[in-house]
């Protein structure tokens, strides 16, 4: 079997598992309480996993791991316990990521179904229900979010537990929670990006829409997974070093690919309506790459269209521009450089050779993907 398809499968497994147990353990909470672990049942069921992928690819970077074998097995290594238990934290962290960042961006769909706000507004609007539908909505959002950070958290403490050494295991732990922080303060810049009154000086504009891009996604969506995977396994410096070498070219690249998705892609595809990042005013390098060079008058108008609620022929217009600008094209130069920069950095470094071909494989698949 692909080791991909298997990955994911044994990923699904554990995550219902794990929400399993604590709708048991919950149970006396009463069927009110169940509501809130449905909807993560329903938010965890599929996705793409790369965090999932890249945290075991770092650690059999380090270490030998054959998931199918392991798999079989009627009791479960210490090693295949510790890399699933932290590849299932990282989507259960993912997931509440995504709760959250619905919530900020006011988005109503995710993955082609409404967001988890939605959902909770929903229910109280077919419940009649007494009270604000909307805050309600919103409010179910962010605990199950936080629920989720929290099983999100037991798991990455039971992957520790069969770290390979003590150090390891405190090792893997600064990796994931250095990544939280760096998660939650890069969502904060975004924010805050999105509330100044204009655009800065070009130069500045781009490196903090570059700070975002890297804060926000690029390093919890590749190189962290890789620093925990590899250093739960037991990587020494030089080691934990390639990851991130490797790592945050490739982060970079995802996210970039994200943002043109954000603007062009097919929302049957992508689950999310056309322009959606035109429409919630995102200052992202695409963007910020567009304007640079627009006469003065098109960027007012540009500026001013940007972060409004646009019907499609607006949209259509804006997304014109964008490629008119030149700006997808060196958008793309900037993904093939950060590529061939990552890839470039596994020759000679030390890692197994099994999973420099497996990095460099997903690697390509996270930088051209069309959703």
């Amino acid at each position: 079997m692909e080791e991909t398809t298997l990955l994911a499968g044994l990923v699904q497994e554990r995550i219902n598992d794990v929400l399993a147990q604590h709708r048991e353990e919950l149970a006396g909470l009463g069927s009110d309480a169940e509501a809130l672990i449905d909807e993560a049942e329903r938010f965890l069921s599929g996705g793409k996993r790369f965090r999932a992928q890249f945290a075991v690819l770092g650690f059999r970077s380090v270490r030998g791991l054959d998931l199918e074998v392991d798999a079989g097995r009627g009791e479960p290594t210490r090693d295949f316990t510790a890399a699933l238990d932290a590849a299932c934290a990282l989507e259960l962290f993912h997931a509440a990521a995504l709760i959250h960042d619905d919530i900020i961006d006011r988005s109503d769909t995710r993955r082609g179904r409404p967001a988890s706000h939605r959902v909770f507004a929903g229910a109280h609007s077919s419940g009649g229900w007494s009270g604000d539908a909307e805050h309600f909505g919103v409010s179910g959002a962010i605990l199950l979010g936080d629920v989720l950070q929290s099983w999100a958290d037991e798991l990455m403490q039971s992957a520790c537990a069969s770290a390979s050494s003590p150090a390891a295991a405190e090792r893997a732990r600064a990796h994931f929670n250095r990544m939280r922080s760096e998660v939650a303060l890069g969502q904060y810049l975004d924010v805050l990006e999105e509330q100044q009154p204009t655009f800065a000086e070009h130069d500045l504009q781009l490196e903090r829409s570059t700070r975002i891009l890297v804060y926000k996604s690029a390093k919890y969506s590749v190189e962290a997974p890789l620093l925990i995977g590899a250093s739960l396994a037991g990587a020494d410096e030089a080691q934990e070093q390639a990851m991130s070498e490797f790592g945050l070219p490739i982060g970079v690249a995802f996210q970039l690919r994200d943002d043109q998705l954000g603007v062009f892609g097919d929302a049957e595809v992508t689950g999310k309506p056309a322009g959606d990042d035109l429409i919630e005013g995102k200052r992202t390098v695409l963007v910020t790459l567009a304007r640079e060079n627009l006469p003065a008058t098109q960027r007012r108008i540009f500026d001013g269209m940007l972060g409004e609620q646009l019907d499609a022929g607006q949209v259509e217009m804006l997304q014109r521009t964008i490629r008119e600008s030149g700006a997808v094209e060196r958008v793309e130069e900037m993904i093939t450089r950060n590529v061939e920069r990552a890839l470039a950095s596994l020759a000679g470094a030390p890692v197994r050779h099994d999973a420099s071909e497996a990095l460099a494989q997903l690697a390509d698949r996270a930088a051209r993907r069309d959703f």
